[in-house]
């Protein structure tokens, strides 16, 4: 059987029976522009004709995005000058860093769409010079590898403005917090809840407006202890994603970043992408 595969693969068996190999470059390269590009980079391995047709510029510039090139243009020119699409691609899919690299934006990798993630750095917070209510502090779980935290204030505004020509799409404004201070203890992952208070006694409130006269509103209680996220996470210790006037007193909470994603993307990675 494994020579009978092997004979199908390449040009026509030894019995005059056509295999793979005989398709035309170019029709294998018109089957691809339907493929993602994981599928596309999996059957470049089964013989000359697909692995052809997967280096087409033609095929992966159907799944760049219409405006691929502004993201081109926060790179240095020498990072993407020369580079066929496919390599494009794999570039921008990385991630594309830009405002004093507090902000960032990438290409899913399955389905070429556009993802943004501003970090708290690139943010206005109410009260952010005083270092009783909020400090900043190191962890390799921001993609951005620092985040706001925290301590104890009455109230606060978290703002921020991005100028971006996203493609047509349905987009999600998502929320990365997290309640409770991260450190390591014995090289292991450990919280502090010390300053964690306030967050159960009133809703949050998260809004959304655009250039063009949109707006979302949305409100929920971060700390409402014993009650999971809706991905079924316990809260406290977790980094909760919410998508989208409280004076009492509250602190203990972490502010990563905010992120911009197509609604009906799936997350491929853990870290806050």
């Amino acid at each position: 059987m494994g020579a009978s595969l092997s004979n199908l693969t390449e040009n026509g068996s030894a019995d005059g029976r056509p295999g793979l190999g005989d398709i035309p470059e170019s029709c294998v390269a018109c089957v691809f522009m339907y493929l993602t590009p994981p599928e596309i980079c999996n059957l470049a391995r089964l013989n000359r004709a697909f692995r052809g047709a997967a280096s087409s510029d033609a095929v992966w510039e159907s799944k760049l995005p219409c405006n691929y090139h502004q993201l081109l243009d926060l790179l240095p020119r020498q990072n993407y000058e020369g580079l066929c699409k496919k390599d494009i691609f794999a570039l921008l899919a990385r991630s594309v860093p830009f405002d004093d690299g507090n902000k960032a934006l990438w290409l899913d990798r399955i389905s070429g769409r556009i993802c943004m993630s501003i970090s708290s750095k690139a943010m206005s917070i109410t009260g952010m010079e005083d270092r009783r209510h909020w400090n900043w502090f190191p962890t390799q779980e921001s993609r951005f590898h620092v985040v706001a935290y925290c301590q104890q204030v009455w109230w606060f505004e978290l703002s921020g403005t991005v100028k971006f020509p996203f493609p047509p799409d349905i987009y999600t404004l998502t929320f990365r917090v997290h309640l409770g201070k991260i450190f390591k203890r014995l090289g292991r992952r450990a919280c502090n809840f010390e300053h964690t208070h306030g967050w159960d006694l009133g809703p949050v409130r998260f809004e959304l407006s655009t250039s063009d006269g949109q707006y979302a509103v949305s409100e929920c209680f971060l700390d409402d202890i014993g009650q999971d996220d809706a991905n079924g996470n316990i809260k406290r210790g977790s980094w909760i994603e919410y998508k989208i006037d409280c004076t009492h007193s509250k602190g203990g909470l972490c502010v990563d970043s905010v992120s911009i994603t197509p609604s009906d993307l799936k997350v491929h990675t853990s870290k806050g992408v």
